[in-house]
């Protein structure tokens, strides 16, 4: 009985010793919370200022009386953003990717970073590279999660966002045109409209935009230099895409930007020679400007390089370092809670939006088939980031001017180089603008029964 006590009193010791010793760890580290103290209490008291759930306060934002100020969402106003405009118009232009800030509000603490003065002062890091090895690898792993790209094999390039990749693309590819005539590039409509407005703003006598190629109805380019650009899934229509140029004269740039499982069904993991992928629309940061691409071939990925060293010198330290913090988040859990959360609104938005849309005689959504994917291991129905909504009526073939003057802003058919009696409508953006959009499309819709 008297060693049973002994053991009981020398377990509790032990106990306690522990309970000592980890209380003096907290209190150690604590101490050493030194010249980030300042940092980390600001930030949070930015955080902590309430904008009554319809915009936010910023570190960088104005500030008044000493105190941060709120910026409100579209539609609302007052110094805590409590004031909703009535006569505002929603807009559904801008392909913001807000939808994701409530999920990353609710992973506040493993999300932050505190960045130090001295953070990554040189031009480049020890391997004289400019990407962060560390950040490579993650981004390697969510693929290989996502089931969404091959990345073995294939070089990986960051740049500011995809549009700086996208024109490194076209120059590296472009690079070697032993003809007298230019490369011609082109992309089948309607197609996102940066890749000509690009094309055009740096054209050379290397290339040129040929808006009539892909209008000729064949895929036979009789040996000339072709760059074709591929949105898959399309933006704007949200149908996954394959090239439609064929031949050893013809290259493609893959735009992936939206093959993630939130936005598209994964029938297959994409083994391209040159696909380009964002930031901003895997997590929503679109701000930070971060995208990379895989590239197959070694001279290919080398004139990108050369091209980013030009321009930029590579891309933000900073931005990588967020982007770090940004995929150990997702990877926590495998990317299941990013995945499940940004694919359930998108699909529930989807599905609000065709229960107003589908009675209608006027208007009219594009077909997306459901199909098999490979990450959820089911087939799934549409949750893509755009409506691209067509005005079936003659008089309505001005369709943004009917959705304008419906208090509605989106983006003409024009803009992506197909009829005017098309409108793209962004999904994508915050719950205040998402839900004014229901209600202006509601309002519209309901007028065909008057």
């Amino acid at each position: 009985m008297g060693k049973s006590r002994i053991l009981v009193f020398s377990i509790l010791i032990v106990l306690a010793c522990g309970t000592c010793v980890a209380a003096n760890d907290d209190n150690v580290k604590r101490q050493k919370l030194g010249w980030s103290r300042n940092a980390a209490t600001e930030a949070e008291a930015v955080a902590a200022v309430s904008c009554s759930g319809h915009g936010n306060a910023y570190l960088d934002g104005l500030v008044e009386d000493g105190k941060p100020v709120c910026e409100c969402h579209l539609c609302y106003g007052g110094p805590d953003c409590s004031q909703l405009l009535h006569d505002c118009s929603a807009d559904a232009g801008s392909g913001d990717p807000l939808f994701l800030e409530p999920f990353w509000m609710k992973r506040a603490r493993s999300s932050a970073i505190v960045i130090s003065g001295w953070h990554r002062m040189s031009y480049n890091f020890p391997d004289n590279s400019y990407i962060s090895k560390r950040l490579e690898n993650r981004i390697r792993r969510l693929h290989s999660i996502a089931k969404n790209a091959v990345t073995e094999g294939k070089y990986l390039i960051f740049g500011a966002g995809s549009s700086q990749l996208l024109t490194a693309a076209v120059f590296a590819l472009s690079i070697n045109n032993n003809s007298s005539s230019p490369v011609r590039i082109a992309a089948q409509p309607p197609f996102y409209p940066v890749y000509k407005t690009q094309t055009d703003y740096f054209e050379t006598s290397r290339f040129r935009f040929d808006g009539t190629l892909l209008q000729e109805n064949s895929s036979n380019t009789n040996g000339a230099r072709v760059i074709e650009f591929v949105c898959s899934p399309n933006n704007p229509d949200g149908n996954l895409r394959t090239n439609v140029l064929q031949g050893p004269s013809v290259s493609t740039i893959h735009d992936y930007a939206y093959y993630w499982p939130h936005f598209t069904p994964i029938p297959a993991p994409a083994d391209d020679d040159l696909m380009i992928f964002t930031l901003s629309k895997l997590t929503g940061h679109a701000g930070s400007r971060l995208g990379w691409a895989l590239v197959k071939d070694k001279t290919t990925y080398d004139n990108m390089v050369h091209y980013m060293e030009i321009a930029s010198l590579g891309t933000s330290r900073e931005t990588q370092l967020r982007a770090l913090q940004l995929f150990n988040t997702v990877l926590r859990t495998n990317g299941t809670e990013i995945f499940d959360f940004a694919y359930n609104t998108m699909r529930r938005r989807w599905n609000l939006l065709n229960e107003i849309i589908s009675p209608s005689k006027r208007f009219s959504l594009q077909k997306i088939p459901p199909r098999f994917c490979t990450y959820f291991e089911k087939v799934r129905g549409a949750s893509p980031a755009y409506a691209w909504v067509k005005c079936e009526r003659e008089e309505d073939r001005n369709c943004t001017k009917v959705f304008e003057e419906a208090k509605i802003s989106g983006r003409g058919g024009r803009v992506y180089y197909d009829d005017e009696s098309y409108i793209r409508l962004a999904l994508i953006r915050g719950n205040d603008d998402f839900n004014l959009l229901l209600k202006r499309l509601s309002d519209l819709v309901s007028k065909e029964k008057i």
